[in-house]
């Protein structure tokens, strides 16, 4: 029996809540028609998606590799639903859009493709650069929208914010260590690892913010704008990194030898969005584009 539609958009909600109980409360569906459908799909791939223990569920190696092909699967059949709603997309025009570095490889890539099959006639310039700035352009109308880190938004008097997708900060570590086996990870463990700090958007900022609240002084071991470098450095055992969940990568180059845990307390979110100015009439471009971005939105919380 083949996997169905109403299956994959059930285990997208899942490995996007890291719940049963949250993805159906989003869904508005009963738990046991989750579980139902997740052991369905597995069956029918004959892979195990989620690993089970007592604190939930964990993605598993298989199951995030599933997840690029069902995200893929969604927003295509998105997409063709958009082809036959009336709406006629402009056929020339031009979009400036703004981009924080740390969203630029981790969220922009898939909003872009679908907009330039949905609107091919419109030229698309983007420019990426920290959140402040961009916040500027959007002021002084030189950006349409931004696609950014909007968990510190300076200007909220002057800026429209829309949250696109919410990412927790878990704990990455290496292979073997010893924190991994652990039931329970404290903030207080995490202070007395060498850590490697990335220095893009917010990150740093928030991942100082959290350990000196609690009296921790953080031993950096290495600071860096790359993501890919904090993967290196963290599986070859230099350090661990506190992370949002969304720049988890365990198919990438040296993700395979990355654990990704969970922290006990509060940790900060990273939350990324869509922002223009306030007040302002927004060309149909720019229009189009937002809407493309709330429909894959709503398609991941179906």
């Amino acid at each position: 029996m083949a996997f169905t539609l109403r299956q994959i958009q059930y285990f997208v909600a899942v490995a996007e809540q890291g719940s049963v109980t949250r993805a159906a409360q989003n869904l508005s569906i009963s738990q046991s028609s989750v579980t139902e459908a997740l052991k369905e799909l597995e069956t029918d791939l004959g892979v195990e998606l989620f690993e089970r223990h007592p604190r939930g569920l964990t993605i598993t190696h298989n199951g995030h590799q599933f997840l690029r092909h069902a995200t893929k699967i969604l927003a295509s059949v998105s997409d063709a639903r958009t082809s036959f709603s009336g709406q006629q997309s402009p056929l020339s025009g031009t979009l400036n859009i703004g981009v924080t570095s740390l969203v630029a490889g981790y969220v922009l890539s898939d909003l872009l493709a679908r907009y330039r099959r949905a609107c091919p006639g419109i030229e698309v310039s983007a420019i990426e650069d920290n959140g402040g700035y961009l916040e500027h352009l959007l002021v002084g109308g030189e950006l349409d929208v931004a696609v950014m880190v909007i968990s510190n938004l300076r200007d909220r008097m002057a800026l429209q914010a829309e949250i696109l997708e919410t990412s927790p900060y878990r704990l990455w570590l290496p292979m073997g260590h010893p924190l991994v086996s652990a039931d329970i990870i404290s903030v207080a463990d995490i202070a007395r690892e060498p850590l490697i700090m990335l220095t893009v958007d917010e990150i740093e900022e928030n991942t100082g913010k959290l350990l000196s609240a609690l009296g921790a002084r953080p031993h950096v071991a290495f600071r860096t704008r790359s993501v890919e470098a904090v993967r290196s450095l963290v599986a070859t055992g230099a350090g661990v990194a506190l992370l949002p969940d969304l720049v988890y990568r365990p198919w990438s180059l040296e993700g395979d030898r990355i654990e990704s845990r969970d922290v006990s307390g509060s940790l900060p979110v990273v939350q990324v969005g869509m922002v223009w100015r306030k007040g302002s009439s927004l060309p149909q471009a720019a229009r189009d584009f937002v809407g493309i971005a709330e429909s894959m939105r709503s398609g991941r919380m179906r």
